[in-house]
Formats: structure tokens, C-alpha cells, sequence
């Protein structure tokens, strides 16, 4: 079987699907990462999006968190503590590794997509993990508080100030990475997958990417979302209290409206089945809530199975 699928994807909940759908896909599996949350902090260039899937795809993933390295240990803040440095945001000895040979690799011009499918391959990662633009794009949150990177909204001030606006500063200067465009362009592409990420933080940045709307509609394959929302809440992080600050109704419903003219195809979770109907495309039913590796691997294969019925092929 060669069929290949891409997905979209940002943050722990994108990660989690990707990991099913690398059990299922192997290296037939493309996942275009949002970086609009990459920033510099301490003079180095992390990548938190990008570097959950390395982790949670190569099994180094801290498990109770979603986020950083397993085992981590931290004499580096505890030195910089001492230091008096900042402490806002941790960087754990083994991360942090990757964002000084990142940094180092950047500085000597070398592309964030090449160095991540080095990494990858370092990890033993077998999906191409393909950061959405290899140009600079900072998500920026307005607030009640002032303009604020992503960054020091959600780590700094866990989430707290009310969102009015968000913005994705440099989208204009990006382009479609020549990967990208070669793994929608590929003519074994089966199926585009939409992961239960935060669509206003996590999906439009790669959405805001000069040429990828366009490059994704042109795709002659089933599109499809997962939603990030069951019973009106958010499986993690700030999804539905965004929402409700934009005026916006914090329900599955609302999210596959958000997708309109994108997608084909739209995962609910069972407990919405009731919303199906005012759903405005094709709807399929599944457990989201993804607790055990089990669990991610069955809604991998419920979504390409999904495709496959849109495909009109199964």
C-alpha cells in the first residue's frame, strides 16, 4: 500500500493524532506544523509546536505533560535562577539541546525544514515533519492587557488576559516550502487531515501561509477536520475560552463553520452526535478523546477510513 496522507496540525492535541496516525502511516505520513508559536528566549530559536511532534513521535515525550522531554532534568534554570535570569519559560537540559544546535544551524543558513527532517531522522521519526514556512511568523494575541507574543500570553500569563484579536505578524513574507508543496502535489495523496488542534491558534497560521489555502484546496483528495471540542469543552488548553472571548460559541458546531469551504468532511465525537445535523458537510462519528496509544490509533484509522468513504473508496 502506498497511499500517503498529509496532516495539519499544532500543539499537544495535533501531536496525539499524528502519533496514531504514524502507527498506521509510517513514513507515508506528511505533517505540516504551525510555527507560528516559535520564538527566541535566550538568544535561542525554539520551535514548541514542532518540537512536541518530534517528541511525541519519537516516544521522548514527557507523558504527563504532552510537552518536553521525558526524564528531563534541569540544572541549566536552576544555574540561571542563581544567575538571576529569567524563569518564565523552562528549558529543560535535554530540550535545550536542540534549540542551541537549532540556533546554531539557523545562523549558519540552513532552513528550519531541513534541520527538522535531520532531527527527525536523528530521532528515528519516520513521518516527514515539515514546519509550515521556513520565513518568521509570530502569532501575536491582542488582549484586554495590551499586544502580547504567543508565547507570553500562554506560558507567561497562563492564558488569563481576554483575547480581542489575533494576528499573524510576517504571514506576508512567507511562502509554501517547496516540501509542502511536493507532498500535496504527490500523486499517491489520499486524504488531508485537519487535527484537533486550536483552529484559531494552531491551524490559521498555517492557513495564513502565502499559497497553502490555495495549494490545499487544489488537492484532489477527501479533506477532513477532527474537532477540538466535546461537550462544549476544550480537551486541553484555551480553545473554548478563545472562543467564548471572540463571540463565538464554543461547540463543535462553530469549528466545522470556522473550516467551511476547506474541508469535505467533518469528525465528531460521539458525544455531539446530536449536533450532526447542523453540521454543514459530511459528518463522521468517532471516539476524539485520545487517552492511550490505543485510543490514538483507532480515531488514525477512523480518519482514513473516513477518506476513503469520501474518496469512494471503501
Amino acid at each position: 500500500m502506498s497511499a500517503r496522507y498529509v496532516a495539519l496540525s499544532g500543539g499537544v492535541g495535533g501531536a496525539k493524532l499524528c502519533l496514531g496516525l504514524s502507527h498506521v502511516l509510517g513514513d507515508r505520513l506528511s505533517i505540516v506544523v504551525n510555527t507560528g508559536d516559535d520564538f527566541e528566549h535566550l538568544g535561542l530559536f525554539v520551535s514548541p509546536d514542532v518540537d512536541t511532534t518530534l517528541y511525541t513521535l519519537s516516544g521522548l515525550v514527557n507523558p504527563e505533560t504532552g510537552w518536553g522531554r521525558r526524564d528531563e532534568t534541569w540544572t541549566f534554570m536552576r544555574a540561571l535562577e542563581g544567575l538571576g535570569g529569567p524563569q518564565w519559560f523552562n528549558l529543560g537540559d535535554g530540550d535545550l539541546a536542540l534549540h542551541v544546535e537549532r540556533t546554531r544551524r539557523l545562523k549558519a543558513g540552513e532552513t528550519l525544514t531541513a534541520i527538522t527532517g535531520d532531527v527527525a531522522r536523528a530521532l528515528g521519526v519516520k513521518p516527514r515533519v515539515l514546519p509550515m514556512s521556513d520565513a518568521p511568523i509570530a502569532t501575536i494575541v491582542e488582549t484586554d492587557e495590551g499586544v502580547l507574543g504567543f508565547q507570553h500570553y500562554f506560558v507567561r500569563r497562563r492564558c488569563e488576559p481576554v483575547v480581542k484579536r489575533l494576528r499573524f505578524d510576517g504571514a506576508e513574507r512567507g511562502t509554501i516550502t517547496p516540501e509542502i508543496r511536493a507532498a500535496l502535489n504527490d500523486p499517491e495523496l489520499r486524504g488531508i487531515i485537519v487535527c484537533p488542534s486550536n483552529p484559531w491558534l494552531s491551524i490559521d497560521p498555517l492557513l495564513a501561509v502565502p499559497g497553502l489555502r490555495e495549494a490545499l484546496a487544489a488537492a484532489p483528495v477527501p479533506k477532513i477536520a477532527v474537532t477540538p471540542i466535546i461537550d462544549g469543552k476544550a480537551v486541553k488548553g484555551p480553545t473554548a475560552k478563545i472562543m467564548g472571548e471572540l463571540g463565538i460559541t464554543p461547540d463543535a458546531v462553530a469549528v466545522a463553520d470556522h473550516y467551511a469551504g476547506l474541508i469535505d468532511g467533518f469528525v465528531l465525537d460521539e458525544q455531539d452526535a446530536s449536533l450532526s445535523a447542523r453540521i454543514g458537510t459530511t459528518v463522521a462519528l468517532a471516539q476524539t478523546l485520545m487517552r492511550t496509544l490505543d485510543d490514538k490509533i483507532a480515531l488514525a484509522q477512523r480518519c482514513i477510513g473516513f477518506c476513503e468513504k469520501l474518496a469512494g473508496r471503501a
